[in-house]
């Protein structure tokens, strides 16, 4: 049978295609094709499975300077196969010379979001992770001295975005993956830095792997019953910290300083990791708990993990963004179109039937000197104070929305909104809706 075009598609034994024929998929099939051997042997196996429900996304990270022979080789593939094609061009600040890991870690983070903003609900994205992929990873992750969470190894399945992450060829080696696609006749490209030893991952794929499975035949079934044992663990840590989180996390979704000092150092700990979702490959330290939960009030610590940080201020503990917020000025809030900055989003909106044309406000960050006069006829104050007095941390207050009647403050982010500018009870007329995207 000839399938994607003039190009007829190999036959596979079975047991490569069964873990692809066992998914049950409502939406698209979407493979995650770097051009390598894995990826390149999941995107036929993909098309034989699921035929014309497939299409492909090649992230390129302008990283080597072969990323462009990459992205072409992927495109030839696709269009010899029949298979639409999603290329995300993606931009990573700094150089990577010797900064291996953190151009790596970067670069991951680019991936995944750049496949989670083209997926949909019901949409399946495969990748092409294979066993020996799983044991270097949990390899590599005892070695940095992981918890329970990151020893339970690359997961078969999980949620990315709107849609699912599955990973069907865990449970074949990749001398397996070779000798299949060598068999069928498929060609692929080698990634030049998958053949050097200066990376973590490669050192332990060429220098270690080799001689533990030489030594131990069975090394990857006995971690593999590691990482059963380790993920088994890790749902019941998951599961205690998601209720201390909805016991000590107030509306603005901060966790309590008080609470958390009553918990256990372990319970700390596992609550902390829960709460930054995977995003730090380590397990934090004492010195690090131990400064954010009972440093002098004055110190400001802080630890950061991928676009999350945690940061301590007065008696909360809040889950930020590391990065500065947007500042900006003067921008016109036009009816019905909401306006979205800094994890707020703004709109001007009518109720009944008010008048025409409606009134001119603009938004606007701080730029120092700005005054507030939180009771109608009520003295004025120095925006400045007033926001200290609500509590309201220092790396919030530059980016917070202010709107702006004329020359008259009549809102602050979702803290305060002068009487005239709120919803009307049962009458017509114009309001600010202001509120929170995100925590």
């Amino acid at each position: 049978m000839t399938q994607g075009g003039s190009h007829r598609l190999p036959e596979f034994p079975p047991e490569m295609l069964a873990p692809l024929q066992a998914l049950e998929i409502r939406g698209r099939v979407r493979v995650a094709l770097s051009g390598g051997l894995d990826s390149t042997l999941l995107l036929y196996l993909a098309r034989k499975v699921f035929a014309d429900r497939v299409s492909a996304i090649h992230v390129n990270h302008q990283l080597q300077p072969a990323a462009g022979a990459f992205e072409a080789f992927c495109r030839d593939t696709c269009e010899r196969l029949g298979i639409p094609l999603d290329v995300a061009t993606v931009t990573l600040p700094g150089s990577s010379e010797g900064r291996a890991g953190g151009i790596e870690t970067a670069a991951r983070h680019a991936r995944y979001r750049a496949f989670a903003e083209r997926l949909e609900a019901d949409d399946v994205l495969l990748m092409a992770h294979h066993g020996d992929d799983q044991l270097e990873t949990l390899l590599f992750r005892f070695l940095r001295g992981s918890g329970v969470k990151g020893l339970s190894g690359i997961p078969s399945q999980r949620s990315l975005g709107p849609a699912r992450l599955v990973r069907p060829l865990l449970g074949f080696p990749r001398s397996l993956l070779r000798q299949q696609a060598l068999a069928a006749g498929i060609r692929w490209v080698e990634d030049p830095s998958n053949a050097g030893e200066l990376q973590d991952r490669n050192f332990l794929r060429h220098q270690i792997l080799p001689q533990l499975v030489q030594r131990w035949p069975e090394l990857g079934k006995r971690l593999s019953a590691t990482a059963k044992a380790c993920g088994e663990a890790a749902e019941l840590a998951d599961a205690l910290a998601r209720e201390q989180f909805s016991r000590l996390s107030d509306q603005r979704g901060r966790l309590q300083l008080e609470g958390l000092r009553l918990l256990s150092r372990v319970e700390v700990r596992n609550l902390l990791q829960w709460w930054l979702g995977g995003r730090l490959d380590r397990t934090l330290t004492d010195q690090e708990l131990d400064d954010l939960l009972w440093s002098a009030a004055d110190r400001k610590p802080e630890i950061r993990a991928g676009e999350f940080a945690l940061r301590r201020f007065q008696e909360h503990i809040y889950r930020v963004s590391p990065t500065a917020p947007p500042v900006f000025s003067g921008v016109p809030l036009l009816a019905g179109q909401p306006l979205r900055t800094g994890g707020y989003q703004v709109c001007l909106r009518a109720s009944g039937a008010p008048p025409v044309p409606s009134p001119e406000l603009r938004v606007g960050t701080r730029a120092g000197g700005e005054e507030i006069r939180p009771r109608p006829g009520g003295p004025s104050r120095a925006l400045k104070k007033w926001l200290q007095e609500q509590g309201v941390p220092p790396w919030e207050r530059a980016g917070l929305p202010l709107v702006w009647h004329d020359d008259e403050l009549v809102a602050v982010a979702d803290l305060w909104c002068h009487p005239d500018w709120k919803k009307p009870a049962g009458a017509s007329g114009w309001w600010i809706d202001l509120r929170r995207e995100c925590d």
